[in-house]
């Protein structure tokens, strides 16, 4: 058989297969693309070739194409840790996942589907969806679905093993067969977050496309919980806290930047304003109070701290991120009852009084065992 074209150097066989992660690329290079393409191939060859390219991406599926001469069809995938990324673009095309299938294996992933270009229905679990640009929809590979493209179309599939999310079967089965993203909410935020990684993902470095295909996975699990309809006041789930810690380390890594803000923090996350601030008042205080909270702390530490040469409290609150001294001071004042100079101050001579202690030799014992008291 005439090979398919690939990435340089990748031969048919090892090109079917999802790229492994690249353990020893650099830390700053982009993450490895495996491409499958049947653009060179004879127009009579491209159907079983396809048909091999898409079950060993994916999952074995029963592909039919629904042109008599096949149009070219291209698989680019990259791996994120736990999620491969693939951007698919073809021709029109019938896949359908049956129980004989699913018994040969691949059921335990599920698939994201992002639709960039024509339309796609998908139906599971008794449901049937319209996919148009810019919704998305899910499959669980652990049952029967179908998916009909009766036009030339592109999307990119996000696709991962279920263990990754924190969702039951009941959350998952809310989301199947759903369309997604054209209405507001965590919805429009997960549409809104898998795009831009769809469009960066092969620019990105390693670890920061690791992180953003985590915050995926946690955003998709806040969503299935949110279908499911989480009672008033619930605890919030485990990929809201996840999420919010990274944040909460963005954040600590960053106090000393005085444009640090809500607006800031939410673009880097890839996440609304909105939706961060809801993070937050899961532990009932604002993004804007977490965060004086945390660089009052550093700046009481750093005044309490001995140094060869007194530090004016201007340059220690603007080391962390204040600009205004006054502000500082009454905001200081506030959480901790005395002045920025107060604490200093007492801290200094506290730290005075225990070198002067520090000073004073030991009582030693004599020989007759009486202690011994210096001259």
């Amino acid at each position: 058989m005439p090979p398919v074209a690939t990435a340089p150097g990748t031969t048919a066989a090892t090109a079917a297969a999802p790229a492994p992660a690249a353990a020893a690329a650099p830390a700053t290079a982009p993450a490895a693309a495996t491409t499958l393409s049947t653009s060179t191939l004879p127009t009579p060859d491209r159907a079983d070739f396809w048909h091999e390219a898409v079950a060993n991406t994916f999952i074995p599926l029963d592909v039919r194409l629904l042109e008599p001469a096949p149009s070219a069809g291209t698989i680019t995938s990259h791996r994120l840790g736990a999620l491969q990324v693939s951007l698919v673009q073809a021709g029109p095309q019938r896949v359908v996942r049956t129980r004989g299938l699913i018994a040969r294996g691949g059921e335990d992933h599920v698939t994201l589907a992002l639709q960039h270009r024509g339309t796609a229905r998908l139906v599971q679990d008794g449901r049937q969806v319209l996919l148009r640009p810019g919704t998305f929809a899910v499959s669980d590979a652990g049952r029967p679905f179908s998916k009909e493209l009766t036009e030339p179309f592109s999307f990119t599939a996000f696709h991962w093993p279920r263990a990754a999310v924190g969702v039951s079967d009941e959350e998952l089965r809310e989301l199947t067969a759903t369309d997604f993203g054209a209405e507001g909410g965590t919805a429009a935020l997960v549409a809104a977050h898998l795009g831009r990684l769809a469009r960066t993902v092969d620019v990105l470095d390693p670890q920061a496309a690791v992180r953003l295909a985590a915050t995926a996975l946690d955003l998709l699990t806040v969503l299935a919980q949110e279908r499911r309809g989480r009672p008033p006041g619930a605890e919030p789930s485990e990929a809201a806290l996840a999420l919010l810690a990274r944040i909460k380390d963005h954040i600590l890594r960053r106090l000393g930047d005085p444009a640090l803000d809500p607006e800031q923090i939410a673009a880097a996350h890839h996440l609304s304003v909105r939706y961060l601030h809801k993070l937050f008042q899961c532990e009932g205080i604002t993004v804007g109070r977490w965060i004086q909270r945390q660089r009052l702390a550093m700046c009481r530490r750093d005044l309490a701290r001995p140094t060869a040469r007194p530090v004016t409290v201007a340059a220690v609150a603007g080391r962390w991120g204040f600009v205004s001294a006054s502000h500082f001071s009454r905001s200081f004042r506030a959480a901790y009852g005395v002045s920025p100079r107060e604490w200093q101050a007492g801290a200094r001579v506290a730290a005075e009084s225990r070198t002067a202690e520090a000073r004073v030799p030991a009582p030693r014992r004599s020989d007759a065992g009486v202690t011994a008291v210096p001259a």
